[in-house]
């Protein structure tokens, strides 16, 4: 198998279908484009739970996957309460290196208002870099609690911020002396810098009170995977305008660097939000201070096509994010 998540196939056959039901207590299932599960706790609320470990980026650990939690869950409409960390480290890890992952993850934790409610740490050889799994918890209304929400053809898709922006500061952070070899080094700070971008909270409370039919988190596989998971969530064809999909300078020219495809990179940062009225939408979320742009709509059948100009292509399932095609992450 490949580096990276298991292929779509691959998570069918060998993971979901092994899963058997048993509890009535259980709300969502496992399912591809899935990010939460929800776990009835009381007759009006649930329980939401995410699970994201980082494993591309030797700098970004513990901030990267809390970040990734909370967007999941709030994508989810969910509120999060609280993380639990799972740390694994190589044998010549030092105690301060594990200061310092705990400080970052309690920094970023304060940030969201959440709590680090327990995990594990362990030092095993069975690691060659430091590896965290970051579990959100978090709660929904029932009501709330549904895979497709009754999107509709017709119903349009909205974009917030920019493709690839995690991949772009995981780049920028782990080669940064190859890319000196071109780019000036403000030129890398700033790719560095989309970090302070991460965080989706702001845009799904818009989106919650815009009353949105579903949010969807883009991580791994980038904005092509995330409109390939949530056509397959929904059942329903969609086409999306690439001229229309907003991206930063840098990821365009780091991604020619290592002939990279940015529309496939590690896109957390950005939130999918579908809704009936999408240039309504865009329009709230670009007067508070958060750039949005309707970028595709849903439509009959199950055909997902991406269009660029008078091209058009299909979408294809998620493969292999591109940061494992750069050598030296793998």
């Amino acid at each position: 198998m490949q580096m990276g998540k298991v292929s779509e196939p691959i998570l069918k056959r060998s993971v979901l279908r092994q899963i058997k039901q048993r509890r009535d207590e259980v709300l969502q299932r496992p399912g591809v484009g899935v990010d939460c599960t929800a776990v009835g706790i009381g007759e009006d609320e649930g329980m939401l739970l995410t699970s994201n470990p980082i494993t591309v980026s030797k700098d970004l650990l513990p901030s990267a996957a809390i970040h990734s939690a909370v967007a999941d869950i709030r994508a989810a409409g969910g509120d999060i309460i609280g993380v639990m960390l799972t740390i694994l480290l190589p044998e010549d890890s030092q105690e301060s290196q594990l200061q310092n992952i705990m400080k970052e993850a309690e920094n970023t934790a304060r940030a969201y208002n959440l709590e680090i409610i327990g995990g594990h740490t362990e030092i095993t050889s069975y690691v060659n870099r430091p590896v965290i799994t970051v579990t959100g918890v978090g709660k929904i209304r029932r009501s709330r609690v549904t895979a497709s929400a009754g999107v509709l053809p017709g119903d349009e898709i909205v974009m917030t911020k920019w493709a690839g922006l995690l991949g772009t500061a995981i780049l920028a952070k782990e080669h940064t002396e190859e890319l000196l070899t071109r780019y000036n080094r403000d030129f890398i700070q700033n790719a560095e810098d989309f970090t302070a971008l991460l965080s989706i909270a702001a845009e799904a409370d818009i989106g919650e009170e815009a009353g949105v039919k579903l949010m969807h988190n883009p991580s791994r596989g980038g904005i092509f995977a995330a409109l390939w998971e949530i056509g397959v969530r929904t059942g329903l064809g969609l086409t999306a305008d690439l001229r229309k999909i907003p991206i930063k300078q840098e990821t365009i020219e780091i991604c020619e660097f290592f002939d990279l495809n940015p529309y496939q990179l590690y896109a957390a940062g950005s939130l999918l939000l579908v809704t009936g009225k999408g240039n309504e939408l865009a329009e709230k979320l670009n007067d508070s201070g958060i750039p949005a742009v309707v970028i595709g709509r849903f439509t009959d059948g199950n055909a997902r096509t991406i269009r660029n100009q008078d091209e058009e292509r299909f979408l294809e399932p998620p493969k292999t994010d591109e940061l494992y095609q750069v050598n030296a992450v793998k």
